[in-house]
């Protein structure tokens, strides 16, 4: 079993940060995927409020990955796990989001999974780099967004 683990603060709020992430439709405007594929998805909110049981496909290059929203405490967590992904399986995650006294939000993004041996041997670090990345451009994308009351 593999893991990833990163956190990052960002001076917007929880709501703001939450929007975003609930929305697989913002995802190319701040992660590291490059697009959403919509046939590939299913059940996606048409308001950008994807529930439980949404598969969100994102492609990155060639990669297709698919996850299952599995978990869903408003404005604090968003758990899933992959519905089909080659690199990787057994993938669970939780993104998990904590206000801070200045208003601001600790998003916190980990997993587990699990690969075959020649990948284990790559895809622990750069998965960390690149999960790393969707962390730190979900904070800095909130941060640029107007609240909403």
């Amino acid at each position: 079993m593999h893991k990833y683990d990163v956190t990052v603060t960002s001076a917007a709020s929880p709501e703001v940060v939450w929007r975003l992430l609930v929305d697989a439709r913002t995802w190319p405007e701040w992660s590291k995927v490059d697009s959403l594929d919509t046939e590939r998805s299913a059940g996606l909110d048409p308001f950008g409020d994807d529930g439980v049981g949404a598969v969100r496909a994102f492609r990155t290059g060639r990669t297709v990955t698919g996850e299952r929203i599995t978990e869903k405490v408003e404005h604090r967590l968003l758990a899933y796990e992959d519905a089909f992904n080659t690199p990787i399986h057994n993938l669970s995650a939780r993104i998990e989001l904590e206000p801070t006294a200045s208003s601001g939000t600790v998003i916190h993004w980990h997993g587990v999974y699990e690969t075959n041996w020649l990948m284990g041997l790559i895809m622990p670090r750069y998965l960390q780099k690149f999960m790393q990345g969707m962390a730190d451009g979900l904070a800095r994308h909130a941060e640029r967004q107007k609240p909403t009351g």
